[in-house]
Parts: structure tokens; C-alpha cells; sequence
């Protein structure tokens, strides 16, 4: 199955100017191509005049990940950073601030990951299945009780919920907490922030903070509890560190699985046959899952790495202290002798490869789990809401205001095809 592409604006200026990434990710499809037409490295500016490399090659990218070169820690390897370049109203500054396994390097990221890990092995996201199970099926006798031809925000009351449940229930958040969690979190994602991101980031520690001491006092079953078991019975984790890494697993496993799921009920409900196709097996709903990450992955852009030497790759010269961002909305539509037309979407294609989940020793480590979610959820809803459309046009659907978290901010549909509206989609 192929489609149309959306006509994408051309950056100007000449070829060697800085792309300027759009905070507002009005088109990320088409800043990605743009991007990737530019070259496997090309410089950007980002938000506050910082200025970066984007790489759009996987091969580049991949070898980049797993160089000892370059560094995910920007209090050690980011001289801009350390030297108070960035301030602290930049809305990138949790991410590159934050002490936990996402920016940790060498020795200290295999410490925490080490961790983690344990949370999740195959066996233990395999045994989180009757839960999730559990999860979506309240959740769409929930929205079986909505009055007919009542318009439903399908991201907020299904694609959200199914992670926020599951990654709440993981963690042992209890409900007055998650809340102001996800309000949080859905803040860091943005690159258009409404308030100070020191504010945001404030906030989350506070609540995070709060959470540990709750289940200090009242331990169970939960990951937290586990984690917070490390830091009191030895010397391997800081307290900073403890509310930082439940910052990074909440943060993670909530908002890019909200998008998977998002894209891909987009994805159904915009081309006609392909939910036949699903229901015939013609296509599985496993391919749909990794053509929606390859195509639309949840995280387009993800910042930031830095060169701790000088480096040439790519017939480019990479300075040490310069820093780099993960084109990865870029990297997954990359054409090579396997794939010769990465920009038609196509579940059916025969190398689904990409790289949104990352790669290397910064690979993601809930990705199990999000496809497990995404694997559940899909057919549970179509099964059980078969004439389920889109309730709006597609040219009426607005993007996240980031050029990192990519997905709708809402997307209305009713759950039974309301009369006058034939096939699978509006405005496809």
C-alpha cells in the first residue's frame, strides 16, 4: 500500500545555512525529508540559538550511538552547558539536566541501566499481559457507555489511558499523583512550553519525591519500591538519581507509547482496506505496529548527545563539545537498495527497520513493553468497535506543538460510523 505524500516547504538559504528546527512540529513528516535531503549530518539551530547536528543516516546514526566518542552527559561532555550557555527557561533543559540512565555515560549508564534492566526482561513484560488485558478491556466498556453519535477524543480517553494505567500500576503510582505526573511530562515533550520548563521539571521532582516517600513507608510489589530498595541497602544509586531514573521510566513509557497508539488508529482509519487487510491477516497487526514507528515513529527527534573528541564521520567534521541530535523521524525514511520508497507508508514491506527505539547501549528498554500495549490494544478496539471513523476531516487534526513528541493533540472519532459516511475515513 502506498500514499501520497503531503507537499513539504523548502528550507531557504543556501545548502550549507542551519535548519531551524519548527518548535510548533507543524510537519514533521516533512522537516524530516527535508532534513534527510540535506545530507546525514546538517546543522540546526534549536530553540535559544543552540546550534547542533542532526543525523538523518541510520548507518551514521547507529555508528554514532555505540561510538565511546560521543556522550549523553551534559554536565561532563557539553561545554556550553557546564559554562551556563543554556539558561534555565530552555525548553530542552530536563532533558539534557537530568541525572538518571538517559544521560549517564560509561561505567555510571551501565550501573543504572543494570538496574533497571531487571523490570524489563521478556518475562517479566510477558507476565504484565493479563493486566494490560485487564486494563483495556474496562476501558472499552467504558467508552461502550457513551451515548451514540457523541464525538470521543480517542487519544485522551484510549491511547492515552492504556499507558498511563499500565506504567502507574508498574511504578506504584498511587491515583492522587498521577495526574500532575502526566500534566508534567506532557510538558517536557513540548517545545512550545507555556510555562518556565524549571517550573515543569520543579514540579516533577516534587511529586516524584513524594512518591518515593510513600512507598519508602508502605513498600510492595511495584518497581519503585524495588528501586528505592537499591539506594537504602547500598551505595549504588543517589537519591538524586533514584527520582530522576522513575522521571525517565514514567516519562518514557507513558508519552511514546500515547503515540504509537495514536498513529497508528490514524493510520487505520485514513486508508481504506488496510483494517480489512488486518482482519483477513493480509497484514498483521505486528506489521501495522512497526510500520507506524518506521513511518510516524513517537519520538521524531531526540536530543542530545555530544562529541567528547573531535570527530569526522560522514565526510563531516565534528568538534568536541558540539552537540548532536537524533534525526530519527529523518533516519527512518532513508532510502537504501531495500527500500527504495521510505516515504509510502506500507506494512506489508519486507524491512521494517528503524530506529525508534534507538539503538546500542541506549536502546530503549520498555520497547517490549510498548509493543506488547500496542499489540493489545489495537485489535482489542477495532474488534470490539468495528465501524469506529474519524469524526473530523485529516487537514483538521492538529500536531503536538514539538518537534520531538509526534502525534495529535486530540483525535475525534465516533465509535459507530454515523450515517452519510461511507468507508474507513474522512478527508483520506
Amino acid at each position: 500500500m502506498t500514499d501520497l505524500q503531503p507537499t513539504h516547504a523548502s528550507i531557504p538559504g543556501p545548502a550549507s545555512a542551519p535548519v531551524v528546527l519548527d518548535v510548533t512540529g507543524t510537519d514533521i513528516p516533512g522537516e524530516a525529508i527535508t532534513l534527510r535531503d540535506r545530507g546525514p549530518l546538517v546543522p540546526v539551530v534549536l530553540p535559544g540559538d543552540i546550534h547542533a547536528w542532526a543525523v538523518t543516516d541510520p548507518e551514521v546514526l547507529k555508528a554514532l550511538f555505540t561510538d565511546w566518542r560521543v556522550s549523553k552527559d551534559a554536565h561532563q561532555h557539553w561545554p556550553t552547558f557546564r559554562t551556563g550557555g543554556v539558561p534555565s527557561d530552555w525548553p530542552l533543559i530536563t532533558w539534557v539536566s537530568v541525572r538518571n540512565m538517559f544521560t549517564a555515560y560509561g561505567k555510571d549508564h551501565q550501573r543504572l541501566r543494570k538496574l533497571i534492566g531487571p523490570a524489563f526482561t521478556p518475562r517479566r513484560v510477558t507476565a504484565l499481559r493479563p493486566q494490560i488485558t485487564m486494563i483495556i478491556r474496562r476501558l472499552l466498556d467504558d467508552l461502550a457507555t457513551r451515548p451514540d453519535g457523541q464525538v470521543i477524543d480517542l487519544r485522551e480517553d484510549y491511547a492515552t489511558q492504556v499507558p498511563l494505567r499500565v506504567i502507574t500500576t508498574l511504578m506504584g503510582v498511587p491515583q492522587d499523583l498521577q495526574t500532575r505526573l502526566r500534566v508534567c511530562v506532557d510538558e517536557i515533550f513540548s517545545t512550545t512550553p507555556q510555562r518556565d520548563p524549571q517550573d515543569t521539571f520543579t514540579e516533577l521532582v516534587a511529586t516524584l519525591t513524594t512518591l518515593v516517600q510513600r512507598r519508602r513507608a508502605e513498600p510492595g510489589e511495584d518497581m519503585t519500591s524495588l528501586l528505592i530498595n537499591h539506594r537504602d541497602n547500598n551505595d549504588r544509586l543517589t537519591e538524586e538519581e533514584l527520582v530522576h531514573t522513575l522521571l525517565l521510566v514514567i516519562s518514557a513509557g507513558y508519552e511514546t507509547t500515547v503515540n504509537l497508539i495514536d498513529q497508528a488508529v490514524y493510520q487505520v482509519l485514513t486508508r481504506p482496506g488496510l483494517l480489512g487487510q488486518l482482519r483477513t491477516g493480509t497484514a498483521t497487526w505486528s506489521q501495522l505496529i512497526e510500520e507506524t514507528l518506521r513511518y510516524t515513529p513517537p519520538v521524531a527527534n531526540l536530543p542530545l548527545r555530544y562529541a567528547i573528541t573531535d570527530i569526522d564521520i560522514a565526510d563531516t567534521h565534528i568538534k568536541a563539545g558540539e552537540a548532536i541530535i537524533a534525526a530519527i523521524a529523518a533516519a527512518n525514511r532513508n532510502p537504501n537498495r531495500h527500500d527504495p520508497n521510505p516515504d509510502a507508508f506500507d506494512p506489508a514491506r519486507p524491512n521494517t527497520e528503524h530506529l525508534s527505539f534507538g539503538y546500542g547501549p541506549h536502546h530503549c528498554l520498555g520497547a517490549a513493553l510498548a509493543r506488547l500495549e500496542a499489540t493489545e490494544a489495537l485489535p482489542a478496539l477495532f474488534g470490539r468497535f468495528p465501524e469506529l471513523t474519524l469524526a473530523v476531516e485529516t487537514d483538521e487534526l492538529k500536531p503536538l506543538p514539538s518537534f520531538i513528541s509526534h502525534g495529535h493533540q486530540s483525535l475525534p472519532i465516533y465509535l459507530d460510523r454515523p450515517h452519510g459516511i461511507e468507508g474507513g475515513c474522512r478527508g483520506a
